[in-house]
């Protein structure tokens, strides 16, 4: 429980520091690690399905883990950090 409570805070804290620097909308970058899967980047890059995202991968020096690098258009910091969530269910992922 405690983790989820330092995520939330993590999350408003992010939603506060977009809403104050940042006019909407705007272009955003997302960057996650994910274990080298072609699975679990699937499942990245459908919850960015239908927005017109640019994806680009990129394999860690060993093959291990893959970088996520993906860059779209969102319309405000509370869509900013849905889609953190939603890509938060996708196991082993680290987001950056």
């Amino acid at each position: 429980m405690k983790e989820n409570s330092e995520s939330q805070a993590f999350y408003e804290r992010l939603k506060q520091q977009l809403k104050e620097d940042t006019s909407w909308p705007t272009p955003y970058m997302y960057k996650f690690i994910v274990p080298a899967s072609l699975e679990k980047i699937a499942e990245i890059e459908a919850v960015f399905n239908d927005m017109d995202a640019t994806i680009q991968t990129r394999d860690s020096s060993k093959g291990n883990y893959t970088s996520v690098s993906i860059k779209v258009t969102m319309e405000s910091p509370e869509a900013v950090v849905e889609k953190y969530l939603e890509v938060s269910k996708v196991e082993g992922v680290i987001s950056l």
